[in-house]
């Protein structure tokens, strides 16, 4: 069984999914075993049967259901910075974009607060300059990116950094014309300056003020605005450009048609305009310290690497130039450049910027390092396996940037409101205009309130609600050692309230030790140096704990004169001149039965789940070994942990009931699965979600991976298999149990910091635009500024929703998850 996610192009409704879904099904008797078709990712999720039909076989039939598959084999995933999204209208316009005029691609997702799309298109059809043009067409700027890291970072900084030099210069040129223009107005308007200032020839000193701010600071609100109606979709700039070009015009036909008014309002859309670029900037700035968990761990990563050549010379070299297999030198305090393995020295390594545990580790020759790590104590010689792009720090760099770049469910709500959100305010301003004009037959205050609510209507907030509150929670997991692949791992976390653990290598070492050395009769410790004497001759893993417990304890093990394992069963050594064996239970009691009182013992430590051998020497039971996969130390602390947030654990094992029972009971869960083959992990998955239970699913090995890939979340222990990290929507990097629990703290933080946004954002507009709107007007004990809201006030309003959202998630990022 094999699963497929295809993506799948052509689809606009949900009749054309279930189309897709429906063709998919009818095929079960060629091998297709399950299908299920996402309309949102437009994704065809398929399970089935290798042997009986293949990937294109699969393909075909959605063709001949009359939609278009990417293959595999042809898609390509990339993260392209996009300059000049100012709301969710734009993120949902750069999407379309690609979507709709860029042939080749399947798929776009924008995230609006990392200002990044991620695209998956068919290199064959498409390329990235006919991206880039699409989306320039569209009013914005697709950055392309060198296939250098370092490079495309230093473009994506450089492309920012041009543009946020941009909008500076805009903005202080708005300044240096509407500060006069307001104080001006404002010291005439309360009549604190001479007859002069009411003369004809001021107003047209304001109209010289407003103009530079009308066409220069606020040109980029006509431009946006232009190329967002001509692509189908009004955005926030739509509104600005509306709302301050109202004010503006009206202001100049008082000045050049007589009769129309007495009072221009050129003040009034400079200020909107400068506010609003003063809102953005605070907003830009703000969004900055999103991705600053990114930055920081890039940061960690040195430039420079100390390779000894064959002739044991030392040259400093980039660390991007150092090639697999070349020997790194990395002295007490530097940070090591590469991944690799110790090849020379010991010493203690700081792991914390990977695993946040902040104990160092102790290396050795042989011992596996990560590039960034700091090595703390003595010289090391490292030669690197993982250089560049490959090292574990770009490689959770990556995962977490996908992972912020992708949607969570709860999102749609918000993206539903977003799409429709502007031509619903424009509708609103005519209707308030249209009312006021006709109720109260006066042309400037309905003037002045539609302007109103045109410019504090805020679709910004919306759009950073959700994608603020990903990224600054998928980059402190990071900096815990917690990896999302996805926001929707993020988000379903916090619903978990059952989680089954695989027993070996996740709640245990996943290898076994010696626990009991029990001397018998005449036997003593000298006895425990012949048992793994006679050990050190086999491979088995058990044999290996026995030797290696030997060792613990300060004895030396020696080299057997003969040797005979029998299989399954123990094994048969001759030293010094003893007959030694050491073996299972059973197989001693085939030649002679056991005494009653041994075999108690045996029972006894049977019972809490070791695997017991009887040592021999010379035809007499000198001891018993008992072997154990011991709990990890703070698997009994993890367990309860969970306990308190109201989660049940659960264990699931092949071992027997009794052992099973004993290994839970220590770490403190009740519920357990034994006796269970491997593929029985899914379908015990299955079965408890079919209860209703949210589950997660927490393993290490090759068998978890099915059903890590079944649970609603699938947490892989990060020292564990490649294929079981791959099937987990989350990865703990150190394999630390206790990385489980803040996992779902951290997801419940994020989500209520998400409802808190979008809380914020909903109510910002349902309050306000009633309030620009007029609607309380008729209250006389509220204040006449919010009766009659002004548009300035309005604008200052909207800049700073949309920095209050963010302001609001940077928050999440300061929060203790212990």
């Amino acid at each position: 069984m094999e699963r497929l996610n295809l993506p799948v192009v052509g689809m606009t409704c949900a009749n054309c999914s279930a189309r897709v879904e429906k063709a998919l099904r009818q095929e079960a008797d060629r091998g297709i075993l399950e299908a299920n078709v996402n309309l949102a990712t437009e994704t065809a999720a398929v399970t089935y049967d290798p042997l009986r039909i293949d990937m294109e076989a699969i393909a075909r039939i959605v063709e001949d259901a009359g939609y278009e598959v990417v293959r595999p084999s042809q898609s390509q995933a990339l993260d392209l910075p996009v300059v000049g999204m100012t709301c969710a209208r734009c993120a949902a316009a750069v999407e379309r974009t690609l979507m709709d005029n860029v042939p080749g691609v399947s798929q776009a997702v924008v995230n609006l607060a990392a200002e990044t799309v991620r695209v998956q298109y068919d290199p064959s059809r498409t390329t990235v300059l006919a991206m880039a043009e699409a989306v320039k067409e569209a009013g914005y700027e697709l950055v392309i990116v060198s296939a250098d890291a370092e490079d495309g970072e230093d473009a994506e900084q450089q492309a920012r950094a041009r543009e946020l030099a941009r909008q500076k210069r805009f903005f202080w040129v708005g300044v240096a014309f509407t500060l006069p223009l307001f104080l001006i107005s404002m010291v005439r308007d309360f009549s604190l300056i001479g007859y002069w200032a009411h003369l004809p020839w001021v107003n047209w000193l304001f109209f010289f003020l407003a103009t530079p701010v009308q066409f220069y600071t606020g040109w980029g609100f006509y431009v946006g605005g232009y190329k967002s109606l001509r692509s189908r979709s009004a955005n926030m700039d739509v509104l600005v450009a509306l709302g301050s070009s109202t004010a503006y015009l009206y202001s100049l036909a008082v000045l050049l048609i007589p009769g129309v008014g007495n009072h221009v309002y050129f003040e009034t859309s400079a200020l909107i305009i400068t506010l609003i670029k003063l809102g953005k900037l605070l907003e830009a700035r703000a969004k900055g310290h999103t991705s600053e968990a990114i930055r920081k761990l890039m940061d960690l990563a040195p430039r420079t690497a100390w390779v000894e050549d064959p002739g044991g010379d030392l040259k400093e070299i980039p660390a991007g130039a150092v090639r697999p297999g070349q020997v790194v030198v990395v002295r007490p305090g530097e940070r090591i450049p590469v991944d690799g393995r110790v090849v020379h020295g010991h010493s203690a390594v700081d792991e914390s910027m990977l695993t946040g545990e902040s104990i160092p580790v102790d290396k050795d020759e042989g011992d596996r390092v990560f590039g960034a790590t700091v090595n703390q104590e003595g010289r090391l010689k490292i030669e690197a396996t993982g250089v560049g792009s490959q090292t574990a720090l770009a490689q959770i760099i990556r995962l977490v940037k996908e992972a912020q770049g992708s949607k969570a469910p709860i999102q749609r709500l918000a993206d539903q409101v977003s799409a429709v959100f502007v031509p619903v305010i424009i509708g609103l301003a005519l209707l308030t205009f249209g009312l006021w004009w006709g109720i109260g037959g006066d042309f400037v205050p309905a003037m002045i309130r539609m302007v109103a609510v045109l410019v504090i209507a805020c679709p910004c907030a919306l759009g950073l609600a959700t994608p603020t509150a990903i990224m600054v929670g998928t980059g402190k997991g990071a900096t815990l050692g917690i990896l999302f692949k996805n926001a929707e791992a993020l988000e379903t976390a916090h619903k978990i309230d059952t989680i089954l653990f695989d027993k070996t290598g996740t709640i245990t070492q996943g290898r076994p030790v010696l626990t009991d050395w029990v001397p018998l009769a005449g036997g003593d410790e000298s006895a425990l140096v012949l048992a793994a004497s006679a050990e050190s001759g086999s491979e088995h893993p058990l044999a290996s704990a026995v030797v290696a417990g030997a060792r613990e304890r300060g004895l030396v093990p020696v080299q057997p004169e003969t040797f005979e394992a029998a299989r399954g069963r123990g094994v048969t050594a001759r030293i010094g001149g003893r007959r030694v064996r050491v073996g299972k239970p059973g197989w001693f009691a085939e030649t002679a039965p056991l005494a009653a009182d041994i075999l108690d013992q045996v029972d006894t430590l049977a019972r809490q789940g070791k695997t017991v051998m009887v040592v021999e020497v010379d035809d007499r039971p000198a001891g018993l070994l008992a072997v154990a996969d011991t709990e990890k130390e703070n698997a009994a602390m993890a367990v309860a942990g969970l306990i308190r947030m109201g989660i049940t654990p659960v264990m699931l094992t092949g071992d027997n009931q009794a052992a099973a029972q004993a290994i839970a009971a220590r770490v403190g869960i009740s519920q357990v699965a034994a006796e269970m083959l491997p593929e029985g992990k899914e379908e015990e998955v299955r079965k408890t979600m079919d209860r209703g239970r949210i589950v997660a699913m927490v393993g290490d090995g090759l068998n978890d991976a099915p059903a890590l890939a079944r649970a609603h979340v699938g947490i892989a222990v990060g020292t564990g298999t490649d294929v079981a990290m791959e099937a987990g929507d989350v990865t703990l990097v150190g394999g630390d149990l206790e990385g489980v629990a803040r996992a779902i703290r951290l997801s419940r933080a994020t989500m209520n910091t998400i409802r808190q946004n979008l809380f914020w954002a909903f109510a910002y507009n349902v309050a306000l635009i009633p309030l620009a709107a007029g609607v309380f007007a008729s209250l006389t004990w509220m204040p006449e500024s919010l009766r009659h809201l002004h548009p300035v006030m309005a604008a200052a309003a909207m800049a700073l929703s949309s920095v209050t959202v963010v302001s609001n998630s940077l928050r999440l990022g300061r929060k203790k998850l212990a």
